[in-house]
């Protein structure tokens, strides 16, 4: 039966959202196109219909899975998406969690269009943070975009490390807690400093 246009595009859709939880959960080396094709329902031959290289769905389903980190900025305040963010639950859902915990490692080994789409994502997730008065304590447009980068470097690192250690173990649990207390402290004193925003409550349902 001939796929039509729609069922084709929705097809690559799905492809590049199977390889964006798995390459999170097992790295780039880490699986194969047909595997990848497999867990996606479909068969090898089918990958060439839709992409010219593994390295093009890797750009690709990088996208997607930054994509989903910027949609937990959406309407919450810094603290809240560091409170989810160096979470366990945040931590031990490698598949469905932030791609730059997840493969920073593995895109400084990849072609530069591979890099340029972390970058990308990179600055979306910065912008989304630090917009007008997320932190009513910065003086202006470049500290908040300065203190919202120390915050999401420190906060990306601390979950790298507690991924790290064992599942189980007490210093996973450690990083976590040491490195959100810190990161909220810091923000807390931004929002101290000019007092707190009118609109900084955080939806219930986030």
């Amino acid at each position: 039966m001939r796929v039509t246009k729609a069922q084709a595009q929705a097809n690559r859709a799905h492809v590049v959202e199977t390889a964006s939880q798995l390459f999170r959960e097992r790295g780039y080396d880490g699986v194969g196109v047909a595997d990848l094709m497999a867990a996606a329902g479909f068969t090898h031959g089918g990958f060439y219909k839709h992409f010219g290289s593994k390295a093009d769905l890797i750009a690709e389903s990088t996208a997607c899975g930054l994509a989903q980190t910027m949609a937990l900025t959406e309407g919450v305040a810094p603290s809240e998406f560091v409170r989810h963010y160096l979470s366990r639950e945040h931590r031990d859902g490698r598949a469905g969690g932030c791609t730059m915990a997840a493969l920073s490692g593995d895109a400084a080994r990849q072609p530069d269009a591979v890099r340029a789409t972390f970058a990308a994502g990179i600055e979306r997730l910065i912008a989304g943070l630090s917009a007008p008065g997320a932190l009513s304590g910065a003086a202006d447009a470049g500290q908040a975009r300065a203190r919202i980068l120390d915050v999401l470097s420190h906060a990306v690192g601390a979950l790298v490390m507690s991924r790290a250690c064992p599942d189980d173990s007490p210093l996973a649990d450690e990083i976590l807690a040491v490195n959100r207390d810190a990161i909220l402290a810091l923000l807390e004193s931004s929002e101290t400093q000019m007092g707190p925003r009118p609109d900084s409550a955080v939806p219930s349902n986030r």
